[in-house]
């Protein structure tokens, strides 16, 4: 069974039994793991801020997806709602 840890304030840890570490926005139910609390902080920043449109906006999503090495295919239905 997953444990919750005393979290910084407006954030929620769950220890994992995988040994992963969730950490949640309280306010916007955003949630990220890592390996460690730091870790899983690190990611949840990066979430949030692309969650409340601060982070960088990608002109040609199938070329990033090939420059960061990400094999991906968008399909007939097209891109993703967010991508466009």
């Amino acid at each position: 069974m997953a444990t919750a840890t005393e979290p910084p304030a407006g954030v929620e840890f769950v220890h994992e039994e995988d040994g992963r570490v969730t950490a949640r926005h309280v306010e916007s139910g955003v949630a990220s793991f890592g390996d460690s609390e730091a870790d899983a902080l690190r990611q949840l920043a990066d979430a949030l801020d692309s969650h409340f449109g601060a982070g960088e906006s990608i002109d040609d999503p199938e070329t990033w997806l090939a420059e960061e090495g990400i094999d991906a295919e968008i399909g007939e239905a097209g891109s993703p709602p967010w991508l466009e």
